[in-house]
């Protein structure tokens, strides 16, 4: 049986029909799907559907498991690629709504890193203080439940799980079935690697660089630019991120000579904040011995005059976000850390909130939500329009660990080392097999880092001249418009560019003099709705639908009637390397539901239909493109 929460949640928004007819079980795994086509469905879930997706929502439980174990998976959208890549959130409070926003935002991350992969996430709906044994049974059992998936989805590490976790589940669904994962497998570990945080510090760095550019909009006509070793910030949450964030400004410092400062942080037990400065190694060394820092931190240091300023400490952590700083730092796991009114109940509404002149957003903070969306625009209007504080959207700066962790597929594991499909689901025995490959495994993990260290570098500066280049352009665009372009431009592109060859499917076929019976039996056997019909030396002269069988039968007996006497004799088709759009006009040029995929002999190589395209790809936004 379900989880309880999950059971009562979902009985609660389902009709009792759905769980009748739409309920799968395999040896004891339970899968209610929806796809974009169930709009009222997955509105009664939370999740509006729209051009980019959602591809599918699943909700699993495993009923066999004394634990209990379920969750929900969203694959948003694949048109960069397959397959889709986010990481697995574990929390009591997981809901279908909020994986699709983590979702949502992760395909607009990818996109904005310029990766080959969709945008998906899971989430694990479980307690956070299970012991150690009990949190590894559970991540193996929801392993279980989503290698269902495996070719739609490959998951990293989000809140509640680690990069421990994703070994979990490559040892029970191979290595090409999870990403960040240890060193050990050749992984791109992005939690101790800093991933998401150097991504936050480029772009602090990429922004510093750009903001002169900002004195043409009237909001930043008299910004003040400080040197660089004198800019501060505040970083709100000390936890992957945010402490990772002031490791890398330490070792910056450490190395150059010169670095920003951090004055403020915030943990959940309260916040820090000192003018001149905090000693972030001892804020590093506190961590590593307990994860609250900022209490141990204070009693540390009371009123000592060597820090130079006077320290504050609060256990109201949220009060953080009324302390001026260059540049403010979201790294807590809360979207809505501004707003304009308590309705939201934000960290902070934007009349408390200290001055800024940027802010760079290291938490996820993006929702397709409508009202969010809207909510997420009356808060910029006052941020960046009236205050003049640069908002650096979510899904532009913390693509570090998605960058990080895509390597471990743009850098293919070599067939030698992949583990043997008879160790997988015995931990001692794919130990050992990882250990015997150890010298080879990294090598290769470093050469993945290196990979992508160089593509986040790149990749995140880009994204923040761009940001820039879109708001000096368009004086009444928000950052959240701009951010938002930037991907959908890359999705769009990458889409153009792509081919048939990579979103055919294989093509149902009968050979001339068949009967229209035989037709009928295929095209059932194949679950589809199109054949074609080949001649004696394999190449395509005709097309049957169903609806060429269907109107043969309205006109009398099919019996022993052939093929021939009733196929579409003109074939349209495309070629394999024939772009997405050229198959797109040629579908509405025809008005025709499919396309053959031909040889250039005319033999069949595959078949792509509207339904197909609309599923794969960014068709509806093809066509708009077209249109207009």
């Amino acid at each position: 049986m379900l989880p309880k929460r999950m059971n009562e949640f979902l009985r609660d928004l389902l009709p009792d029909e759905v769980w009748q007819t739409r309920r799968i079980e395999d040896q004891g795994l339970c899968y209610l799907e929806f796809t974009s086509q169930d709009v009222e469905l997955l509105h009664r879930l939370g999740i509006e559907v729209d051009n980019l997706g959602p591809r599918l929502v699943a909700c699993m439980w495993n009923e066999r498991e004394p634990q209990e174990i379920g969750g929900y998976l969203v694959v948003d959208n694949v048109a960069m690629g397959l397959p889709s890549m986010g990481g697995i959130r574990l929390s009591p409070e997981v809901t279908p709504a909020a994986i699709h926003n983590l979702a949502r935002g992760m395909t607009l991350k990818n996109a904005a890193a310029d990766l080959p992969y969709g945008g998906g996430k899971s989430g694990i709906v479980a307690s956070t203080n299970l012991s150690l044994a009990d949190h590894t049974a559970v991540v193996r059992g929801f392993a279980h439940l989503i290698r269902r998936y495996v070719r739609l989805y490959n998951p990293g590490p989000d809140v509640g799980t680690n990069d421990q976790d994703m070994k979990t589940i490559a040892i029970e669904n191979g290595l090409d079935a999870a990403v960040s994962k240890p060193v050990d497998m050749g992984g791109n570990r992005i939690d101790q690697l800093g991933a998401a945080a150097g991504g936050c510090v480029i772009a602090l760095d990429a922004l510093y660089r750009e903001a002169p550019r900002l004195r043409v909009l009237p909001q930043f006509r008299n910004l003040e630019i400080p040197a660089w070793d004198q800019v501060t910030c505040i970083v709100q949450g000390f936890g992957a991120v945010g402490a990772g964030v002031a490791r890398l400004l330490l070792e910056m410092r450490k190395q150059k000579g010169s670095a920003p400062q951090i004055i403020g942080i915030s943990d959940a037990s309260g916040y820090l904040f000192c003018e001149s400065g905090l000693d972030v190694g001892l804020l590093l060394a506190l961590r590593d011995m307990n994860p609250l820092v900022t209490k141990p931190y204070f009693l540390a240091h009371p009123d000592s005059p060597d820090l130079g300023c006077v320290l504050k400490f609060s256990s109201a952590r949220d009060d953080l976000l009324r302390e001026n700083a260059f540049a403010l730092i979201p790294a807590a796991p809360q979207a809505n850390y501004l707003d304009v009114d308590e309705m939201s109940k934000p960290s902070m509404t934007i009349d408390k909130v200290g001055r800024w002149s940027m802010i760079v957003e290291g938490a996820n903070t993006y929702s397709p939500d409508p009202k969010r969306k809207a909510a997420r625009r009356r808060m910029e209007r006052r941020v960046y329009q009236e205050r003049g504080t640069l908002i650096a959207t979510d899904f532009l700066v913390n693509s570090g660990g998605v960058i990080f962790a895509a390597h471990e597929r743009l850098i293919p594991t070599p067939t030698d080392l992949r583990i043997p499909n008879e160790l997988l689901g015995n931990r001692a025995a794919v130990d050992k097999w990882l250990a015997d490959h150890a010298k080879e495994f990294a090598e290769l993990a470093e050469k993945r880092r290196v990979a992508a260290e160089k593509k986040r570098d790149d990749v995140i500066r880009k994204n923040m001249v761009e940001l820039v280049d879109g708001l000096t352009a368009e004086e009444d665009a928000l950052p959240c418009q701009v951010a938002e372009r930037i991907s959908i431009n890359r999705i769009v592109s990458r889409e153009s560019n792509r081919v048939v060859r990579e979103v055919m499917i294989e093509m149902a076929t009968t050979p001339l003099g068949s009967t229209v019976q035989d037709a009928a039996r295929v095209l059932t056997e194949k679950n589809t709705d199109i054949l074609s019909v080949l001649a004696p030396d394999g190449r395509v002269v005709g097309i049957v639908t169903d609806w060429d069988i269907t109107q043969a039968a309205a006109r009398g007996k099919i019996e022993g009637i052939k093929v021939d006497e009733m196929m579409t004799r003109q074939v349209v088709s495309c070629g394999p390397q024939d772009s997405i759009l050229e198959a797109v006009t040629m579908l509405e040029q025809h008005d025709i539901s499919a396309l053959p995929v031909l040889s250039a002999e005319g033999q069949p190589l595959g078949v792509v239909s509207a339904d197909l395209l609309a599923t794969r790809t960014l068709y509806r936004l093809l066509l708009g493109e077209q249109q207009t």
